[in-house]
């Protein structure tokens, strides 16, 4: 794909916003339409961005003519239909994290990519952040020896929200294990790989929600101890630790500005800025898959998903998270 990469937007809620700000600082990239099953709120998301076309469905969008990739926002429990639609008109897929609800989902959504060969990546945009690129660098280079323990978590309080809320609403695959545990977990993942054993302690609202989860990823020679919820508020930075040094990645750490790095020789704040909101880098290694005509990134794989998914399904069993929706 050569020239200007049109993009629709699919569910225009506050994350939508965030990304569509910073569809706008790309120069190869035009924010060609939104949809929405509330045509107002379509509406409104047009005007605010100056988006010339706008559907009051996701199937209207995906058979106009209007977009070459779509940017799905939508709650957890709708990415794998919606995913699988778009790709089946030919369109190519940036979707939200987590890609599916569980790896069956991810499975599904990926062999339907490969059947319409076409693009399709989960968004997962901290893979992409400067800071985390470049602490993955420094960890793949030794620079801090061999790791042996991190320690991340991610934890907000969302206990005073309606219970049909998507944090609440178990009917949205709610809970803080795939809305906001996915962070630490990638950040275990990319730095350690997948864990020999895992151990997780879940408890849950009255209504079944999960709303706290503790982890403990078990490798041969390191831990990684990870954690989210949404009963309390967290510090949320996240420290990579090594027989030779540690990095620190300060709050919150998965939209990281910087990170501090602490040798036996000296210690070094590292300022690695991010461009906009923080969607940039992710959108820019979308438009390189896509000029060069690459189905899936290096960077965050359909394989990389699949691991992402597996380690919390696992997770799942362990602790009884659960959905009604699910067979």
């Amino acid at each position: 794909m050569k020239g200007e990469i049109r993009w629709g937007i699919i569910g225009p809620g506050n994350i939508a916003k965030k990304f569509t700000s910073d569809l706008k600082l790309v120069d190869s990239a035009t924010v060609s339409a939104v949809a929405s099953r509330n045509l107002e709120r379509a509406k409104s998301f047009a005007a605010e961005f100056e988006i010339p076309n706008v559907f009051d469905s996701y199937d209207a969008l995906f058979v106009s003519d209007t977009v070459d990739i779509v940017y799905i926002a939508t709650p957890h429990n709708f990415h794998k239909d919606l995913a699988i639609k778009a790709m089946e008109h030919g369109k190519h897929v940036l979707c939200e994290k987590p890609l599916g609800v569980n790896r069956a989902e991810v499975e599904e959504i990926i062999a339907v990519a490969k059947q319409n060969s076409v693009f399709m990546m989960e968004g997962l945009w901290s893979r992409f952040n400067p800071s985390i690129e470049r602490i993955k660098q420094l960890v793949d280079s030794r620079e801090i020896g061999n790791v042996s323990y991190i320690n991340a978590d991610f934890a907000f309080y969302g206990l005073d929200r309606s219970e049909d809320s998507r944090v609440l609403n178990l009917d949205l695959a709610s809970g803080s294990l795939l809305d906001i545990g996915i962070y630490p977990i990638f950040l275990a993942y990319m730095l350690l790989g997948m864990p020999e054993e895992i151990q997780a302690l879940s408890n849950f609202h009255p209504n079944g929600t999960e709303i706290q989860t503790s982890m403990i990823f078990q490798y041969a020679n390191a831990q990684a101890i990870l954690y989210s919820g949404l009963t309390s508020n967290s510090k949320m930075e996240a420290k990579i630790s090594g027989d030779k040094g540690e990095i620190i990645v300060p709050t919150r750490w998965h939209e990281a500005d910087g990170y501090t790095l602490n040798t036996m020789e000296e210690s070094i704040n590292v300022d690695l800025p991010r461009t906009g909101n923080g969607f940039v880098h992710e959108i820019l290694e979308v438009h390189d898959c896509l000029t060069n005509n690459r189905l899936e990134s290096n960077l965050w794989s359909h394989q990389n998903s699949l691991d992402l998914i597996s380690l919390m399904d696992l997770i799942r069993t362990k602790t009884g998270i659960r959905f009604p929706f699910e067979s």
